[in-house]
């Protein structure tokens, strides 16, 4: 795996904007490469900071951060825009330069008995997006791009979050290819009726998402019953700017008029240790990412749920709106 930074784009944007003072924003699996820029800021007289938050996607944006350190501009490496914030910001792609023809001819066994396939890639990958259709053009295969829709940056972009785009594709393809890693095939599995197959670059493997799909429905059936059964309920809302897409407003009345205790919970960020402290909650609804609930179902030791899977369990929805809808 080579990663390429794009360091002239990065040295075009910084002339452009003439910033002072810089943050830097790295996903967590390149923080080590931060040494690496610390010159091209050098060379341009601009201080520079580098943020030891996480960023796992185009929703933390660090602005808050920003701003309590001084600094004039954030530059966010690793993913495309996804919020609109109050702060100038500069994203910049890192190209994953790979040769991937190996593995996208290992695909083929797979898909044999598919024509036309739907399909998402990781931003790592969009550099590549013109080999990888050519390819399955010289294979006989039609295929058929997500669309840009929700909060994707680009036709055939995949997020942890945004699925809308497969769902417009659905009745055009037989199955869908996810390029990258199983957090977005996890997703998309989750949110579509056809197949879907990770083609797994970091693991060189190219494999069915199906089975992982029946142990997740099973996993979120039990939650949402617990939920159900749950006396003293505590309902989450992130701070983070990227993490503000739910109000508990919905909720609150509807708990309340079933005889159960609520209360409100805020935090910048959480896990498993901060959760513990709540030790009279039977049960945590979050309204911040809802990717925290499904994949980290197995360190929370009470049930954590989606709004989503929220609302089935208080009757607002039902368990086949929420197969249909997603859960994400």
């Amino acid at each position: 795996m080579a990663l390429n930074f794009e360091k002239e784009l990065l040295v075009k944007e910084l002339k452009k904007k003439k910033p002072k003072k810089v943050l830097v924003q790295l996903p967590e699996g390149v923080k080590q490469n931060a040494l690496e820029l610390v010159d091209i800021f050098k060379d341009l007289n601009i201080e520079v900071i580098f943020s030891g938050e996480t960023a796992w996607g185009g929703c933390a944006i660090a602005v808050g951060e920003a701003k309590d350190v001084q600094a004039d501009l954030i530059v966010h490496f690793g993913h495309a825009k996804f919020i609109d914030v109050d702060f100038p910001v500069i994203y910049i792609p890192i190209r994953d330069e790979m040769d991937l023809i190996p593995i996208l001819k290992k695909s083929l066994k797979t898909l044999e008995k598919f024509k036309k396939i739907g399909f998402s890639y990781s931003i790592q990958h969009m550099h590549d997006l013109p080999k990888i259709l050519d390819f399955y053009k010289q294979n006989k295969k039609q295929v058929v791009l997500s669309k840009k829709l929700g909060r994707v940056a680009y036709e055939g972009h995949i997020t942890g979050c945004q699925y809308q785009g497969l769902k417009a594709i659905q009745d055009e393809v037989e199955c869908f290819v996810i390029l990258g890693n199983q957090f977005h095939s996890m997703g998309a599995v989750l949110a579509v009726d056809k197949p879907v197959f990770l083609i797994d670059v970091y693991n060189d493997e190219v494999r069915s998402m199906q089975g992982l799909k029946e142990k997740i429905l099973k996993q979120r059936a039990i939650s949402i019953q617990k939920l159900k059964d749950a006396q003293n309920i505590g309902i989450i809302t992130e701070t983070k700017l990227g993490q503000k897409f739910n109000s508990p407003k919905i909720l609150l009345d509807k708990i309340k008029s079933q005889g159960k205790n609520v209360i409100v919970i805020t935090m910048n960020e959480f896990g498993p240790d901060k959760l513990m402290n709540f030790y009279s909650i039977d049960a945590f609804i979050e309204l911040a990412c809802p990717r925290i609930a499904i994949d980290d179902f197995a360190k929370y030791p009470k049930p954590l749920l989606t709004l989503n899977e929220a609302l089935v369990a208080f009757g607002i929805k039902t368990w086949d709106e929420l197969l249909e809808k997603g859960f994400l």
